[in-house]
Order: C-alpha cells, then structure tokens, then sequence
C-alpha cells in the first residue's frame, strides 16, 4: 500500500486522522478476557482460600493447578508461579547459587526490570550491544565475556526470539548458564519450541499487557529439580512447604539456610490465570494474524525497516517495532508524534523528550550520565533512535491493522518536506 499525501493533510497539522476511535491498549481497558474465564477466579473469592499454602494439597489449590498446567503447555519438569516477571528473573539467578556480586550479561535494549532483577538477585548487569534487528548481537557477547561474567540473561524482547542456539554455544564454551527473560514473549516459539525452555530458566510475566494478564505475577520454568527446589524456597515456601511441590522425595535442599523474599503468587491470580490459559492459543493466533498482516502492508515502504525474525514465526506479534533508517532522535519523535495525531499509539524509543526505561540511558540507577551510557552503547542507541513502538492488541480487526498501515505509508511520505 502507497499514499500520496502533502505534509499540510496531517492530523498533527489539523487536518482529519485516519481512525478516531482510542488504540486499544492494556492501561486503557484492553483485555483479551471473556466471563467463562472469570469463572474460577469467582469459585476461589468464594472459597476463602487464598493464600498458596493451605490445609489443601498442593494439586488441590489453584496455584499448584496453573504449575501443572504451565509444565504441561510448555512441556517441562518443573514450574513456579510467583509475584511478577521481574521475581521470577532474579528467582532463578538466585537458584543458580552464583557467587555473590557475580557480573551477568543481558542486552541493552530491553525493559528496565531485567537489569533490575539481576541487581535484585544481588548481581551486577554487564550491558551488550543489539543488532540492526534489536536482537542481542551474539558477536558482542562474545567479546564481551570475561571469567567475571557467570550468567546471561538472554531476552526475547518485544516477542521476537533471540537467536538461542548461538546464546547457548556462547554459555557451553564459557560455562555459564542461561536464564532466558521471555517476559515480553508468552507464547512465542522458535523453530517449534517454546521460547523460555531453551535456557537453565524460562521467567514470565502475567502482567498486563502480557499473553496471560493477571494484572500483576509471573513464573518461572526450569527442568531442573534442584534449582526448582532453591526457586521455591527463596519465593517463600517455609516450613517444609516446598516438598509439597514434588510428587516424591524433594531435593536435599535446606530451606532453613536460605532466606524468604515473599514472592509467591496468590490464589485468585492463579485462578485468573488458569483461566486464560485455555485460550491462550487463541490469542496467539490474533497475534500472528494481525502482526503478519501489518508487516506484509509495511513491507514495500523503503522508509521502514521492519525487523528480522530469526526463523520464520519466531515471534509473539504483540508489538509492531520498526526502524525508520538514518532517522535521527528527535525525527522519530515527531513521527511518533504524527502517528498519535492520526489515532495510532506510536512511541519513538529513543525520544529525547520521553523516560521511557527501555531506552538504557534512562537507568539512572547504572548509568547517571545518560550521554556516557549511549557513547558505552553506540550501535544500540543508534538504532533506538530510529525506532518506532505500537503495540498491537489481539483483539484488533482487519480494519485496525489496516489504518494503522495507512497511519505509516501517510506520515512517512509527508515527513521528507519536514525540517525536525
């Protein structure tokens, strides 16, 4: 699809938007919830029982049921439900049992909490550059591994796969084990396989905006009885409880020796959970239809750079992120900009004007100068600059998909007239 359109037929100059109706998204409403999914959330506030550990066994309370049911869909040993994305990434550095202080690699493009869950786990983020695609440059990490370095957290940012067997050749020829941070991507699979079941530790989110919304939680999933054993006890299993998550004897792990951070998740969560479950491939399924059908409207336009999966499918589709080539900073602002006038949520990452914490020279909490950071991070800050964030619901139509493919084929014609 091409549009000719004169710069003075923008919405962001007056004139009239492609669509008027709000974009949906998950801090205004979205939800991919129906009330037959309510329905166990509703039998658990009756019930009473709300709290994980109970005169329940464990199989019987809903927590234990969503463990069962996630083992099950992803097809591994061992799951964990617990308070949020972020405690399930720094829960499963934890069961690592790595020095501590240990440097961990993770990229530079992603969301704040992965950086923030290996400070969490009393560890130290080693920052590594992406690459044109915003997928962590396997090349980079390599270059970058010392003896200092004794995890990498690898993430599936914004749904699209990281490229695992070259992560993992890196980790076998170093030693070190990978937590994967599929947080952004439940559900997504490469060549086949589940994304979060590749590394030592899967962590998810069920978050809002998330393929599983409970509003808050998250879990983690790990083949290895051990490290599920330390997971559970640091989450908060006391008093013998953690044996309650195996069918037979437990491992010989001392919960007394390790402390409890009170990160478990709560009844009614699970519940909703389970819920959502059911229909999670259902979703899956919007998500893949409604991003292929705007990547295929997008794919002629030589101003976008759509990114590179991969393999084929090895992403969620929950996010449209793409690159508008040599554009600089404050030229993907005003884009992004232009696409909120004609009714698309659009955000340019790198906008100057804007703290979005998945731009890393927003930590302050690792990097007070934000111009040290993206000097330390040169090819990773080039290529936020370029890039344009929309999300995309599953719960968009043909129509949806396609203004917001007109939205971009209209302000990106117009903005070569523009000085910004």
């Amino acid at each position: 699809m091409s549009v000719d359109v004169e710069p003075d037929q923008l919405a962001i100059d007056g004139a009239h938007p492609v669509r008027t109706e709000p974009w949906p998204t998950y801090d205004k409403g979205d939800v991919f919830i129906d009330d037959e999914d309510l329905d166990l959330v509703l039998e658990t506030i009756r019930a009473r029982l709300y709290f994980r550990y109970d005169h329940r066994p464990h199989e019987l309370t809903q927590t234990g049921g969503l463990e069962r049911d996630l083992a099950a869909f992803f097809g591994v040993r061992h799951a964990l439900a617990c308070a949020s994305g972020t405690t399930a990434i720094a829960l499963g550095l934890l069961a690592l049992d790595l020095p501590p202080g240990s440097a961990v690699a993770c990229p530079a493009f992603t969301f704040a909490a992965t950086p923030s869950a290996i400070r969490l786990a009393g560890h130290r983020p080693v920052l590594v550059e992406c690459d044109d695609d915003l997928h962590l440059d396997v090349a980079d990490l390599r270059r970058r591994m010392t003896p200092e370095i004794r995890a990498i957290v690898v993430v599936h940012m914004r749904g699209f796969a990281s490229d695992m067997d070259a992560v993992l050749e890196v980790a076998r020829e170093f030693g070190v084990p990978v937590v994967e941070d599929a947080v952004p991507a439940l559900g997504a699979r490469l060549r086949g396989r589940q994304l979060g079941t590749f590394g030592d530790v899967g962590a998810f989110s069920t978050q809002s905006d998330k393929s599983l919304n409970t509003g808050e939680g998250g879990f983690l999933l790990t083949h290895d009885p051990a490290l599920h054993a330390r997971a559970i006890v640091y989450a908060g299993a006391y008093e013998g409880r953690m044996a309650r998550h195996f069918d037979g004897d437990p491992p010989p792990v001392d919960d007394l020796a390790m402390p409890i951070f009170g990160l478990r998740m709560d009844e009614i969560r699970a519940a909703l959970a389970r819920g959502l479950l059911r229909r999670l491939p259902e979703r899956l399924e919007a998500h893949h239809r409604n991003y292929d059908h705007v990547a295929a409207g997008l794919a002629e336009n030589p101003d976008v750079a759509l990114r590179r999966p991969v393999a084929d499918h090895a992403y969620l589709g929950e996010a449209l992120v793409f690159r508008v080539p040599g554009a600089s900073s404050a030229q993907s602002a005003w884009i992004a900009a232009a696409l909120r006038a004609e009714g698309i949520a659009a955000r340019a990452l790198g906008d100057p004007g804007d703290t979005n914490v998945r731009a890393f020279w927003n930590w302050r909490f690792l990097f007070p100068e934000a111009a040290k950071a993206r000097a330390e991070f040169p090819v990773t800050a080039a290529r936020l600059d370029e890039a344009i964030d929309v999300p995309l619901s599953a719960n968009l139509g043909e129509k949806d998909c396609d203004q917001l493919v007109r939205a971009v084929h209209k302000v990106l014609s117009a903005r070569d007239g523009r000085r910004v």
